[in-house]
């Protein structure tokens, strides 16, 4: 009981000293630092500035991109014809590149009439770093951020006001080139209109606003955001609807239905038809004795 005690007391003279209360922050700090570090580790990395973003991007656009489009984006025209190799990217703004590029669209392997969906080549800081200097040759779209393509945040009437109003505008404006399924379908001079099935809401947004090969761009002066919102709704609602038909024969509209009624449907009957009239048991007619 006396050793005790005395311990106590020592205690209690320490907890009364004047480096117990400095003692105790210092611990606790050392405590949450060392938490902090042990269980985010990713959040410990600086941020780049903008002037270093842009210079990243521009290192890696003269490797990837200046052989087409110029060592500062002005576009580089061809010797014979005079037709553009690489296009100008001044004013293309963010949101182009972050298409292009995030779609695997860019780099190309080599210019072409329309250039395809492929595996992306670079990482998302990399795009963000080349968009950053893309952006800054001259002003144009930014990357839409989530809000503006999503209607997670609106009611289910809101919702389903937003599909309407989009069906609206979609059939309206996009159906001769994507078709009324949003399937997609064959274009003038060997261009295609790729199938809008699967594609991120983002990269639809880009693809409206900035309007990428052939496609017309639907500015925020044609299309609102909001409008442009509702289209994006209006595919997202279409993916998810079930076919009752069964056959869908690739969601490729009248033409491919027609065909299929016109060779299948009343071919089959035809060839039916022949075949019954081949195996039918013919009748003779009896000699009439004269």
């Amino acid at each position: 009981m006396r050793f005790l005690n005395r311990t106590a007391g020592r205690l209690s003279r320490h907890r009364r000293g004047p480096l117990a209360g400095l003692s105790v922050l210092l611990i606790g700090l050392l405590m949450t630092g060392g938490l902090y570090a042990a269980f985010s580790p990713a959040t410990a990395q600086d941020s780049k500035t903008d002037a270093e973003l842009i210079e990243q991007g521009r290192e890696l656009f003269l490797v990837g991109c200046s052989s087409c489009h110029g060592v500062n984006g002005e576009g580089i025209a061809t010797q014979r014809d005079g037709q553009v190799y690489g296009p100008s990217l001044v004013g293309v703004g963010a949101a182009a590149v972050d298409f292009q590029v995030g779609t695997g669209r860019m780099p190309m392997a080599q210019p072409g009439q329309q250039a395809p969906r492929k595996k992306v080549a670079y990482n998302d800081d990399e795009i963000a770093a080349m968009a950053a200097f893309v952006a800054s040759l001259g002003p144009g779209p930014a990357i839409p951020s989530e809000s503006d393509y999503s209607i997670d945040g609106l009611s289910e009437e809101e919702r389903e006001a937003a599909i309407v109003r989009g069906g609206q505008i979609f059939l309206t404006n996009c159906t001769a080139c994507h078709n009324f399924n949003g399937q997609g379908g064959a274009m003038p001079q060997g261009g295609y209109a790729p199938s809008l099935k699967g594609v991120p809401s983002k990269h639809i947004y880009q693809a409206m606003l900035t309007g990428p090969q052939s496609m017309d761009v639907f500015s925020n002066g044609n299309l609102s955001p909001e409008q442009k919102r509702d289209v994006i709704a209006y595919l997202r609602s279409i993916e998810e609807q079930p076919e009752f038909g069964g056959f869908t024969l690739g969601g490729l509209g009248p033409v491919s239905e027609g065909l299929f009624a016109w060779v299948i449907g009343i071919g089959g009957m035809v060839a039916f038809a022949v075949w019954i009239a081949a195996h039918t048991t013919r009748s003779k007619k009896d000699k009439v004795a004269a």
